[in-house]
């Protein structure tokens, strides 16, 4: 097994979970870009980031841990019943570095992510109270503010976020819709997550919440017992491969 230089005194572990059975896309994973696998792309984008003590595939199947293996990644075996990216990296965490002080879960359908972004989450746990971190970008666009599938981020003095929504919060009183973006600053969130080792294992044991379950946002969950997210701006955001078409978006990588 491959290990990365030390590079800091805090153990922080990249996983990337990455599953075949996807509903709208399977086995995304080892789809072909450019003549790089999915998988591969995110692994090596990943490795350029400074903060990352070393970098593991979290799978439950043998033709994603056959392929990583094949290009000299790290991978573990995890179960195929896990209902999360979050509940895969906790156990993925307890097969490759069980000691670890933070793990960051790295989304496996962005095959051109930032290692920017990585380092910037890791950044947070300079502070020793930081719990779990994430990224939010500036809303500039009507149609980001107003689309459902974009999910906004209401932020507190100390940079923490306080309530995640499908909908544009706050609502502005007083303003027609189209002026919103002018009236307020507002933030979506980009779906990068780091936990300490402690509390992504106290996270994994929670019920599903009441306000999870409304917005179906994993994060309300954690916010609704108690924890804080520590955020952090990023003027990046890679694109997502959901479906197939999404392939499109990105040709000018390429």
């Amino acid at each position: 097994m491959c290990k990365f230089v030390q590079r800091n005194q805090m153990e922080i572990i990249g996983i990337i979970p990455a599953r075949y059975a996807s509903t709208r896309f399977p086995g995304k994973p080892l789809v072909d870009i450019g003549g790089t696998s999915m998988i591969r792309r995110v692994y090596e984008q990943a490795r350029k980031a400074s903060s990352l003590t070393d970098l593991v595939v979290a799978t439950d199947d043998d033709r994603i841990e056959d392929h990583v293996k094949s290009f000299g990644g790290n991978v573990v075996r995890t179960a195929a019943s896990h209902q999360s990216g979050t509940d895969r990296c906790f156990e993925a965490i307890l097969k490759f570095r069980k000691d670890a002080d933070v793990v960051i879960n790295i989304q496996g359908d962005e095959p051109f992510i930032y290692p920017e972004q990585i380092d910037l989450v890791a950044s947070c746990f300079k502070g020793e109270n930081t719990q779990i971190a994430t990224l939010v970008k500036k809303i500039t666009k009507e149609e980001e503010l107003f689309n459902q599938n974009t999910p906004k981020v209401l932020l507190n003095t100390e940079s923490e976020a306080i309530y995640f929504s499908r909908q544009p919060l706050p609502f502005i009183r007083g303003r027609a819709e189209s002026e919103w973006l002018e009236a307020f600053t507002f933030y979506k969130h980009i779906g990068i997550y780091a936990y300490k080792t402690s509390v992504l294992k106290d996270i994994t044991s929670l019920n599903q919440s009441p306000l999870e379950l409304a917005e179906s946002l994993e994060q309300l969950r954690w916010i609704e017992n108690g924890y804080k997210l520590k955020v952090k701006l990023t003027d990046f955001e890679s694109i997502a491969v959901d479906v197939p078409d999404d392939l499109k978006k990105l040709s000018h990588f390429l």
